[in-house]
């Protein structure tokens, strides 16, 4: 290979692979093409290539290059390969575009003329994407490769950049750009002062007008919770319109249901002044328009799958096809009740959790002395995770056993010794030891080996029956097989278990859980054409194997069914009918109107939604994207979102101008400042100053420790009573914020899971207050007055929902959030930021989360802490979220405690004595 010619392909191994089998050649001497061989060979001009990209996939990185009718994706490329490649092709096309440009500058004295008459006088904003339409407009090769997407003037030559007329510095120089859109928008706030001072019905705050105004090729303006989101895309349409910027045809507007859709349109034509049937913008959801788009082109609507419009439909047909695999196929059935039984929660180090508390809490919500224990179906505790699933598979194979049972050993001088071993099993009078043994023999506790080793050798001495197993047969899969054949040797039943007594066993929330898993990963396999071989390669990089190798087999063969249904039955799902309409655009066969694009909620956007946007962007030239949403608020990831497509704009869509709306009308100040603090606790989190128009409400945010018998609150109980004194409390204040006497406070109830609603779908009647009650997910995007938040507690259910931050989504996600429970922290931060005046969080007095303490280290004295009839408690100065409570010692004498005791050791001398 000389020189001139480079050449890039994939690794060897790679090349045997479906998506290795690409070669692309950069020849030097045929500047205006690129060579590249997928199946046949095909030379594609260097002038249709209009966007470049490198994406992380499951198992290796993707150079997508996308020309104006077609997608190459050239794969199977390591992180380094792919960013040279591309770099490398964007350097070989811009040396093909100076050449075009400097073979004709004579042509650009057109050009000048044109950008001359735009930016005099200052009447509009200047993004790439309008230089690039009025240097189009000049016909040539030159202005071809000026206004070409990937044109790059950092790249030019300083000779020719030299040479090109004066108002192309507009081009060649970003600075002379970015300094006239700067005074452009400083002119235009004056100029439009009015237009935004009567806007939706608000006057709109500095930022909106300037998200308004900014207008580059893409846009991303990140908002606050209450900071007018709507109100700023609706002053979008208004704007462009009045400017004349689009033709209302030119405009669509994207929401991600139809109620928000339809809630947009209501504005905009209120704010036009329209009636609906007049609009000619089109705002609708992702579904409505992948819908028209494959009609316009097949003649027809697309055939839906008749579950796909049931809000619970794809829930349903998971479930559905469980049942019919669990009948037909016996190793499924093995593998699903391994899953539900054996592996409710991964198996992880306890070196992957910031401290031993953060471990404990993760294993178990229940204490005994101080420490965790891990409850098991068979209804006894144990101290591991490994242990539970002995327990679990003993207990599904109806398998008699006592844990931990006391057993008398004679030594050879005639002394009893007493040991306690794992199990035991009555029918053989075997004792079964599970150690801590990692496959090289060692063990992460200090002379644990050793003892051991004693304890054996103790065992076979007194001619004892025993068999091991160990933390090592554990992570190579082969600990039940181990256990099984020892238990057969011994001629021990095994009678399993139906599977209708299992799922009696188990909390509904485990199988729910394994659904919403499942229903995520299907959609990212059939969106990403994931192979088996792919997801078991992914399973050996998880902490828990043989969890993840298990449940990759469970999920390949439910994706499969799922695939075959749609295609037996000659239908689609939403996500094919999003991937088809995608294709339609991407090959030309669907022309694309659209020349602005606005997306609502962008936080919530998946991969496949995104590919619709760019294809739709990228076919039409000079097309721009303007995307509005809170990364903080990203709470979809069941649903397919990907929260990195948001919080890495820039690499998806390309350069952008990035805005934010800091102002909130929403929470007083206190709740705002503590909220937003709260949840950029995670780094990965875009930055935000939040500001309200409130003024902060000292205490606002108040914690309610709640006793129950046995560790178990009474919730619903407990929240009657709050919403009985909030009534009563504001009733006697009822001067101060009622303006008629029909008025009432809006109370909301909010909960993690709706197993925990006290409300029972019938809200209370109070004459001062109207009480609704939610999730925490359906309640995102409503506001109250006050809210209350049942069981902010630590737990597998509680919240942060321990549950919910499961290792098998790293599956399938190519770039899975490493920050610990990174969804459930912005969910809290969704239920904190519902409410205008004051929030209530009723938590476990014996196990409070996580979450208050961080409240507590935020927000200091102004969080309170008090009972249920709102007297003040003693904080624990040490923990921040126990309190003190009188004790009496030994000698009798009298002292202050804290009651998260042992976790928290605090005392001091009770002054009141």
């Amino acid at each position: 290979m000389s020189d001139r010619v480079r050449t890039y392909r994939p690794g060897f191994f790679a090349r045997f692979l479906p998506q290795g089998k690409w070669k692309m050649t950069l020849t030097a001497s045929s500047p205006a093409s690129i060579r590249l061989e997928v199946g046949d060979a095909v030379k594609l001009p260097c002038l249709d290539v209009v966007a470049i990209s490198v994406s992380k996939a499951l198992l290796w990185h993707t150079v997508e290059v996308r020309s104006r009718d077609r997608i190459h994706n050239l794969s199977c490329l390591g992180e380094e390969a792919a960013t040279r490649l591309a770099a490398d092709l964007y350097s070989f096309i811009n040396n093909h575009l100076f050449e075009l440009i400097g073979s004709d500058t004579g042509r650009l004295s057109e050009v000048d003329t044109k950008l001359q008459a735009i930016t005099e006088g200052k009447r509009q904003y200047l993004a790439q994407a309008d230089l690039g339409r009025a240097i189009a407009s000049v016909a040539g090769e030159a202005t071809a490769a000026l206004s070409h997407p990937l044109f790059d003037p950092e790249l030019m030559p300083p000779a020719l950049k030299a040479a090109l007329p004066q108002s192309l510095a507009f081009i060649t120089d970003p600075d002379v750009r970015h300094r006239y859109n700067d005074a452009f928008v400083s002119a235009e706030l004056s100029r439009y002062r009015s237009f935004f001072d009567n806007l939706d019905g608000r006057s709109l705050s500095d930022q909106q007008r300037e998200a308004c105004i900014r207008l580059e090729d893409n846009n991303l303006l990140v908002a606050s919770a209450g900071s007018g989101k709507s109100a700023t895309m609706v002053g979008k349409v208004a704007y462009v319109l009045d400017k004349q910027l689009y033709r209302p045809e030119e405009v669509l507007v994207l929401a991600f249901n139809k109620s928000a859709a339809d809630e947009l349109k209501e504005r905009i034509c209120r704010q036009l002044a329209i009636g609906p049937e007049d609009l000619g913008c089109k705002v609708t959801t992702f579904h409505a328009l992948g819908r028209g788009i494959i009609e316009e082109v097949d003649g027809r609507p697309p055939q839906l799958a008749d579950w796909v419009e049931h809000p619970a439909g794809e829930a349903k047909i998971i479930e559905r096809i469980i049942e019919e695999l669990l009948r037909s196929d016996a190793e499924f059935a093995e593998l699903w009740v391994n899953i539900l039984v054996l592996h409710p929660k991964a198996d992880i180090p306890a070196q992957e959790f910031g401290s031993r508390e953060d471990y404990d809490r993760y294993l178990s919500v229940r204490r005994r002395n101080g420490n965790a224990t891990i409850g098991t179906l068979a209804g006894i505790y144990v101290k591991s995770l490994q242990e539970q699933t002995i327990v679990n598979w003993l207990w599904l194979n109806s398998v008699d056993f006592e844990y931990e049972r006391q057993i008398a050993i004679e030594e050879q001088n005639g002394e009893i010794r007493y040991v306690h071993p794992d199990f035991y099993y009555p029918a053989s009078k075997t004792i079964h030891e599970h150690l801590a043994i990692n496959g090289n023999g060692s063990s992460p506790f200090r002379d644990y080996v050793t003892h051991a080793e004693n304890k054996l050798a103790g065992y076979s001495k007194a001619g004892m029956d025993v068999f091991q197993t160990t933390s090592a047969q554990a992570s190579n899969g082969s600990l039940i097989a181990a256990l099984e054949a020892e238990l057969r040797k011994r001629n021990i039943s095994l009678e399993r278990k139906s599977y209708t007594a299992i799922v009696k066993a188990l909390e509904p929330v485990v199988i729910k859980h394994y659904h919403k898993l499942i229903a995520v990963c299907t959609k990212h396999i059939r969106a990403s054409h994931l192979t088996l071989d792919m997801l078991l390669e992914r399973a050996k990089s998880l902490h828990d194997r043989t969890r993840a190798k298990e449940f990759a087999q469970v999920v390949w063969k439910i994706a499969e069914t799922y695939s075959r249904k749609l295609e037996e039955a000659g239908r689609i799902d939403f996500d094919s009918m999003i991937a088809n309409a995608t294709q339609f655009v991407e090959t030309g066969q669907y022309k694309s109107p659209y020349s602005l694009i606005l997306v609502d909620e962008f936080q919530d956007i998946s991969e496949p939604r995104a590919k619709l946007i760019k294809a739709l962007k990228h076919q039409k030239p000079f097309t721009k994207v303007f995307a509005v949403g809170d990364d903080w608020q990203s709470i979809y990831r069941f649903a397919g979102s990907d929260i990195t497509i948001f919080t890495q704009f820039e690499a998806n869509f390309g350069a952008s101008w990035q805005g934010r709306l800091e102002q909130t009308y929403r929470c007083n100040q206190f709740i705002a400042e503590t909220a937003a603090s709260f949840v950029q606790r995670n780094a990965a989190q875009l930055k935000k100053s939040v500001r309200s128009t409130r003024p902060a409400i000292a205490r606002s945010i108040r914690v309610v420790p709640i006793d129950g018998d046995r560790g178990k609150p009474d919730f619903a109980d407990a929240c009657q009573r709050l919403l009985k004194r909030l009534d009563t409390f504001l009733g006697g204040i009822a001067g101060q914020w009622r303006s008629d006497e029909h008025q009432k406070l809006k109370v909301m109830v909010l909960w993690r899971y709706n197993q925990l609603d006290p409300l029972k779908g019938a809200p209370p009647k109070f004459e001062h207050i109207e009480v609704s009650g939610l999730s925490f997910h359906r309640a995102k995007g409503l506001e109250a007055d006050y809210t209350i938040l049942l069981d902010v507690s630590e737990g597998d259910y509680g919240v942060p929902s321990r549950i919910e931050d499961d290792e098998l989504l790293n599956l399938v996600m190519p770039q899975p959030e490493t920050f610990e429970f990174a969804e459930e922290r912005r969910l809290f931060y969704v239920a904190l930021t519902r409410a205008s005046r004051g929030v209530f969080l009723l938590t476990n007095s014996r196990e409070p989360s996580r979450y208050i303490r961080e409240l507590s280290e935020i927000a200091g004295d102004n969080l309170r802490f008090e009972t249920i009839d709102g007297d003040p408690l003693h904080q624990c100065p040490k923990c921040r979220v126990g309190q003190l409570v009188e004790r009496k010692a030994r000698n009798n004498s009298r002292f202050m405690g804290c009651n998260q005791y042992p976790a928290c050791d605090h005392t001091q001398r009770n002054p009141a004595k």
